[in-house]
């Protein structure tokens, strides 16, 4: 079943978040002068597409991985893809370096009021060799009428809990 495919999928991209997504990083799609985007080289089951970016940093590389799980232009269509995705993402075992991990996030129904919406998973128990890599599930407008569904795991610089501003 695309469950359990899509599953298997995310844990192979979250266990290769400590080589940097090397493993995944295929051709280069785009290049930019703070980044270059690369096509990802392994099929996410169900993704439309997906691609990992590197950022020009002074310190070690950041990285970035997303993949587009699904478009519409109906709404309740995607928050029932939103739903069911963040249903098998929640409490999902992943294995990091030698530790176990279960991702954990706080679901809240989306609105079409809000252009944004989104899960930001954590990881439990937390360490610190974790404590900068986020999963992150989105559902959010893009215009001219279409709603996605992404998935995104990526480099968190900032240590605190706080989010910044979201520009629509």
């Amino acid at each position: 079943p695309v469950a359990n495919g899509f599953t298997a999928d995310i844990k192979k991209v979250i266990e290769d978040y400590p080589n940097r997504f090397i493993n995944l990083m295929g051709e280069v799609k785009t290049q930019h002068e703070q980044s270059t985007e690369y096509f990802c080289n392994f099929k996410i089951n169900g993704a439309e597409e997906a691609t990992v970016t590197r950022y020009s940093s002074k310190r070690e590389a950041v990285v970035s991985w997303e993949a587009v799980m699904f478009t519409t232009d109906d709404f309740e269509q995607a928050k029932k893809k939103y739903k069911a995705f963040y249903t098998q993402l929640n409490n999902m075992a992943v294995t990091l370096g030698k530790s176990h991990f279960r991702l954990r996030g706080d679901y809240e129904t989306p609105s079409d009021d809000n252009k944004f919406n989104s899960v930001l998973f954590g990881f439990d128990p937390t360490s610190a060799d974790i404590k900068k890599v986020k999963v992150e599930l989105l559902l959010q407008y893009k215009a001219p009428m279409d709603w996605q569904v992404k998935i995104m795991v990526y480099d968190r610089e900032r240590e605190d809990e706080e989010r910044g501003k979201v520009e629509e």
